[in-house]
């Protein structure tokens, strides 16, 4: 089973974060997540390319962004989002609310705004 490095939430910085959710592919894979369960980075992919997608969720997970659990020879994925909302009260609250509004809504959203 692999192990991950995820950042302990108080070494979590808010430049990381910010950095790690502009990305138009980055915002749509925490939106796909928002809803608190686990994905596979299949489930989340659509259209992209495998290598594509596991550096978009390295970059979410060495933020502080994503969690990720291995079970056999699956990795589950999922936003830390109790965790951020006590580290950044509102960040992600606001930030994945307008995103939904501008059509970030999965890993292929791309927004006209």
């Amino acid at each position: 089973m692999r192990h991950y490095f995820h950042p302990e939430i108080e070494d979590v910085c808010l430049p990381d974060v910010l950095f790690a959710l502009s990305d138009a592919t980055r915002l749509g894979i925490a939106v796909a997540l928002a809803d608190g369960k686990e994905r596979t980075a299949g489930e989340l992919g659509g259209s992209l390319a495998k290598s594509t997608m596991t550096h978009h969720l390295k970059v979410l997970r060495e933020a502080g962004a994503l969690r990720v659990r291995s079970e056999g020879t699956r990795c589950y994925n999922s936003l830390r989002l109790e965790e951020l909302q006590e580290r950044f009260p509102g960040l992600l609250d606001h930030l994945l609310g307008f995103a939904v509004k501008c059509g970030y809504t999965s890993a292929d959203a791309r927004s006209r705004d």
